[in-house]
């Protein structure tokens, strides 16, 4: 089983959940994309496709932001090599002019099972519209409280929350026995890390 990771507009930090897991998930391959700052739907829909195809079977998703947008735009042929996604804080496309190119955002049901998570006071996406999208998709809908953008900025870093539900997600495989702890050096304890 291979995990794909879509980070969202300007990727996703060292401290990120996404980093995190992206080098503790056995199996993880993380979406690079060419232009993170002025996204492109087209370049960066192709760019997830083309990753998703090349791998061996079924994929999980593990989308952030506008990483989520990305995914639910997939072409058919790509949508069906995706066994289940992980969408995390979806943007509202409209509500910024540099992530208009997602707008429309497709309103039809995902062919695979999804579970859609959104903040209470996310500021790239009101929880009414994010509940919104949860339904068009068919995904389930998990509300937390004033969690930002489930990002770094709002204390997201290992999101043990997220990987159970990463975990409900890929039932026939032992996610939280694949993400492994970090290994740590008395050095690494008393450096400054930088970030």
């Amino acid at each position: 089983m291979r995990f794909i990771i879509v980070p969202g507009w300007r990727d996703s930090g060292p401290g990120h959940w996404q980093s995190l897991w992206a080098g503790r998930l056995e199996g993880a391959v993380r979406v690079r994309q060419d232009d993170w700052i002025t996204p492109s739907r087209q370049a960066w829909v192709t760019t997830l496709a083309q990753t998703i195809l090349a791998q061996p079977g079924p994929v999980i998703i593990v989308a952030h932001s506008l990483g989520c947008m990305a995914t639910v735009h997939l072409p058919p042929e790509a949508a069906a090599a995706v066994e289940g996604a992980l969408l995390v804080a979806p943007v509202d496309p409209e509500r910024r002019a540099v992530l208009s190119d997602f707008a429309p955002v497709p309103c039809q049901k995902l062919p695979y099972r999804s579970v859609l998570v959104a903040s209470s006071n996310d500021p790239y996406c009101p929880v009414r519209l994010a509940g919104a999208y949860a339904r068009a998709w068919g995904s389930e809908f998990v509300r937390i409280q004033d969690g930002g953008h489930i990002n770094i900025e709002s204390g997201h870093g290992e999101w043990p929350l997220g990987v159970a539900l990463l975990q409900s997600l890929a039932a026939d495989v032992p996610v939280a026995a694949q993400l492994h702890p970090p290994v740590f050096s008395s050095s690494s304890l008393s450096s400054p890390v930088n970030a």
